[in-house]
């Protein structure tokens, strides 16, 4: 089945379509009332111009008729051009809302609610464009699978709002350290995805690093009194070919293991 979001850009291309046609047809209407106004000119003149007749006798002749056959016309006619540019202006004013509309309602079903970082389903988008893009030019990608230790103690604690805060505190951490190029997703619950493009395992000890010392300047400048930021941290880089969920699955492997190490002996 085809996603709403698809059926209601095609009706707005549809109706962008529908707009560019009428001003077609505005166009050639003006264009056939202009040469029909010009024929009825020549019809005049022609037999002049033929027989040799003077300008006196046009002027006695049909100056009335034009002056009241013409003029009420091309008044009409300017009235009708006016009115379906109004309709043309007021349509597309509605089309532009339209999509404005659409492209934000778009934008913010990608994003996070909470923590204001891209969400799951943004994730499911940009693994198919990543790793196309890592295959054809063959380049690094890494997935860097985040986890807030002790979460559901900081739930238990402190309360559900300054929970959520925790998360807005752990999602700016990690979108202040990571570079403009990744892309950071909250994964579900308090785990992050980080998408490191052009980034091996040599570079990713450096992005590790910025962000245990990120951690740290956070924990040291106390911004929630009675709380200590702490992180798990694991990752998997994808090969050319290679299942992304497994790749994901095991960059989740590897940040538990990372959880372990740093949990107290005993």
């Amino acid at each position: 089945m085809q996603p709403k979001e698809d059926m209601h850009a095609e009706l707005l291309i549809r109706e962008i379509h529908k707009l560019e046609n009428r001003d077609l047809r505005l166009w050639y209407t003006n264009t056939l009332i202009g040469l029909t106004l010009a024929a009825g000119f020549l019809v005049l003149l022609l037999p002049n111009l033929i027989w040799g007749l003077g300008p006196s006798r046009l002027e006695g002749l049909y100056l009335p008729q034009l002056f009241f056959g013409f003029i009420p016309l091309i008044i009409l006619f300017n009235v009708y051009v006016i009115d379906q540019r109004r309709t043309l202006r007021r349509a597309r004013e509605v089309v532009a809302r339209q999509l404005l509309r659409a492209e934000t309602a778009e934008a913010l079903s990608l994003v996070d609610p909470l923590t204001e970082v891209f969400n799951r389903r943004y994730l499911d988008r940009i693994i198919p464009k990543e790793t196309g893009r890592a295959g054809r030019l063959g380049n690094s990608l890494t997935f860097l699978m985040i986890d807030v230790d002790g979460f559901k103690s900081v739930n238990t604690r402190f309360g559900h709002l300054l929970g959520d805060r925790v998360l807005r505190e752990v999602a700016e951490v990690l979108r202040s350290t990571l570079r403009v190029s990744d892309t950071l997703v909250r994964y579900g619950g308090d785990e992050f995805v980080g998408v490191l493009p052009d980034t091996n395992e040599e570079q990713l000890k450096h992005v590790v690093e910025r962000v245990r010392k990120a951690v740290e300047q956070w924990n040291r400048d106390s911004p929630i009194r009675g709380y200590q930021m702490s992180l798990s941290c694991g990752a998997a880089t994808y090969s050319k070919g290679m299942d992304v969920q497994q790749i994901l699955k095991t960059a989740d492997e590897r940040m538990y293991l990372d959880k372990e190490r740093q949990r107290p002996a005993g």
